[in-house]
């Protein structure tokens, strides 16, 4: 898309109704509406939950960085005009997997791509890397209302 201007945590706010502390998408990159995106979460060393996972050894909780994947499907499914100011719930999470521990200072380069999508439910597929590794991959099922 070369005409596509990156979205910043403000145009995000425009799009899902999470809110700090609860938003992890701080940009998109690249988006498709309906297909595929591409995002960036900074992971800083002052999120709240690395006060209780775990002292003096914190790391990203596996569960957030899927809510991560499910955001920015969210982002791309609800760009879609069709979809505009409706919400993405998930459905159900399938073949979560876990590979690489993410610690404050990385950064998550969020994909996601939509496989399937109608009658507003759909399937998405999603990775997050750090430092061009794998971190974390899932598929989910997700429904729109």
């Amino acid at each position: 898309m070369s005409n596509f201007k990156k979205l910043n945590k403000e145009d995000i706010k425009k799009i899902i109704p999470h809110r700090e502390p609860f938003l992890l998408i701080d940009e998109v990159l690249e988006v498709e509406p309906g297909k595929s995106i591409k995002a960036v979460k900074n992971v800083d060393e002052n999120e709240y939950y690395f006060k209780g996972h775990f002292p003096q050894n914190p790391i990203m909780p596996g569960v957030l960085m899927l809510e991560a994947i499910a955001q920015a499907g969210a982002i791309a499914v609800l760009l879609l005009p069709e979809n505009k100011g409706k919400l993405a719930l998930f459905a159900g999470i399938d073949k979560a997997r876990f590979k690489k521990i993410v610690r404050p200072g990385d950064k998550l380069e969020i994909e996601v791509e939509i496989t399937d999508f109608r009658r507003n439910i759909g399937k998405a597929r999603g990775t997050v890397r750090v430092g061009g590794d794998v971190a974390c991959y899932s598929e989910a099922m997700f429904a729109i209302s």
